[in-house]
């Protein structure tokens, strides 16, 4: 019979979500057990026996902020169900710039770089499963057609591109402003490029061509 992974003790929980709370406060790339173990009235021998080391307590604090992130994906797609990828981003946005969220981002971000810098530590793969997770959502608020198209791909590409961008200069200076703003404004450029808006003098122009070559307007 195959081997069945036991499920997790209820003190390993309590102490999980007591280590997840005490790293988005302090961060996670210089996490300590000893200090750690104080702040939870632990031990650093009660953690490293309950998660097996230090490199997977550390995983196991990347896997619970993601699950944070997969809950408000999943949050945010139930709620847009049928809105056009703008909507979404906005929503996401929104998201992303509350003031109550900065220290979940800021954890985000440190396991982020982590991936790049330490590719086979315990953050391996945490930017990329990132992406992904990220894409898939902004892939939901695209139409079949659009979602399955090389443009399509790029659109939702660059969509990303620009909350990230945003969220790194919101973390870096607290400016809500200025990068809502700037959202603001490349939101009503995708709008503006799946409806392009036709100016009257352009439809005239096009209907003067069209009765001197003899089609019908």
């Amino acid at each position: 019979m195959p081997a069945t992974t036991p499920a997790p003790s209820s003190r390993r929980s309590e102490l999980l979500e007591g280590a997840y709370h005490y790293v988005l406060e302090h961060g996670v790339a210089d996490l300590s057990l000893r200090p750690l173990a104080a702040a939870l009235e632990s031990s650093p021998r009660v953690l490293l026996f309950l998660f097996g080391s230090k490199a997977e307590l550390v995983q196991a604090l990347l896997a619970r902020a993601r699950a944070e992130e997969l809950d408000l994906l999943s949050r945010v797609r139930a709620a847009s169900d049928q809105s056009d990828l703008a909507t979404v981003a906005f929503e996401l946005w929104g998201w992303l710039a509350a003031a109550d969220h900065r220290a979940l981002l800021t954890l985000w971000v440190e396991g982020y770089a982590r991936s790049l810098i330490d590719p086979d530590g315990p953050w391996a793969n945490f930017a990329q499963a990132t992406v992904n997770d990220w894409l898939d959502v902004l892939a939901q608020a695209q139409s079949a057609k659009v979602r399955d198209s090389a443009a399509g791909e790029v659109q939702r590409t660059l969509m990303l591109a620009v909350l990230r961008g945003a969220l790194l200069d919101l973390l870096a200076t607290s400016d809500l402003e200025r990068t809502t703003d700037a959202i603001t404004q490349q939101l009503a450029l995708l709008r503006d490029s799946a409806h392009p808006r036709v100016s009257p003098s352009a439809t005239a122009e096009s209907a003067a061509t069209a009765l001197d070559a003899g089609r019908p307007i």
